[in-house]
């Protein structure tokens, strides 16, 4: 009798962990059928790209930093386009040579950097609507006597590699000219100037004007040469054949339709920007 109850024992015994397991089971597989479901969404909201853009944050007022951030127009412009658009970015300091061939490279989806759109460019990279309108001018040191761009014909003259505004200085004095310096930076064309390498720079006339606001005990002059330097638009670069150009470009051009451009334009330098000029240009 004694061994028959241990038998019946030990039954019970067995078919109580049976039930604990099957339990166990079944709580296991709700716990993985919740985190798949909780995966699932994480899965939907990391697919959201971040999509990356590139500037070259030393030509203020357009991108300068400020407490580690990249402040200025172009930062303002960016942030309602992006909003606009209901897109996620975020806004890289590269630098001017890095951003033109990482965006060439795909490495990032649009660069921003008062970049001008023009026919040479446009062989390698898309762009959206234009959203400024530009000169180039010449900032030199007092005492020069620059009254025009034929004068910086036998002077030293400082340049942004890879700008147009290098572009602009050699259509005038010629291609690879030996008195033509060029920088790495705007800043350091400007420090240039200012250390007396150089006795001009050309530069966009935006860019000289803070320069020259910023500076009043540099005793530097800015003048224009309109017969020498024709207007040009600033755009969004996009690489060839990208699949964000449109979406960014119709928000870019919605935001400068509502007013919202207009407002931030006003704040940044001022008095009210030539929509209609900017508008004629997208044609």
């Amino acid at each position: 009798m004694k061994k028959n109850l241990s038998f019946l024992y030990v039954g019970f015994l067995l078919i109580g962990m049976l039930f604990l397991a099957a339990c166990g089971t079944n709580e296991t597989k709700d716990s993985s059928e919740n985190n798949g479901s909780e995966s699932e969404g994480n899965s939907e909201s990391a697919e959201k790209k971040v999509l990356q853009v590139g500037t070259e944050a030393t030509f203020a007022p357009f991108e300068y930093m400020e407490k580690g951030e990249i402040v200025g127009f172009d930062a303002d412009l960016l942030k309602a386009v992006m909003k606009e658009a209901g897109l996620d970015y975020e806004f890289k300091n590269v630098g001017w040579e890095a951003m033109l061939a990482s965006v060439q490279g795909e490495d990032l989806d649009f660069g921003v950097a008062g970049i001008t759109i023009n026919d040479k460019r446009k062989e390698s990279y898309d762009f959206s609507v234009p959203y400024f309108q530009s000169t180039h001018v010449i900032v030199f040191n007092e005492g020069e006597n620059i009254t025009s761009a034929a004068d910086l014909e036998g002077i030293k003259v400082g340049v942004q590699t890879g700008t147009t505004g290098a572009d602009a200085a050699e259509k005038v004095l010629g291609e690879n000219n030996k008195n033509i310096s060029k920088y790495e930076t705007q800043a350091l064309a400007f420090m240039a100037l200012k250390n007396g390498d150089v006795s001009a720079v050309v530069t966009d006339n935006v860019v000289a004007a803070e320069y020259v606001k910023n500076n009043p005990d540099a005793g530097v002059e800015m003048i224009t040469d309109e017969a020498s330097f024709e207007s040009e638009y600033y755009g969004f670069m996009f690489p060839k054949g990208s699949e964000y150009k449109e979406e960014i470009s119709e928000a870019l051009a919605t935001v400068i339709d509502n007013g919202t451009y207009q407002e931030i334009y006003k704040e940044w330098f001022g008095n009210d920007a030539d929509i209609d000029a900017l508008k004629k240009a997208a044609e």
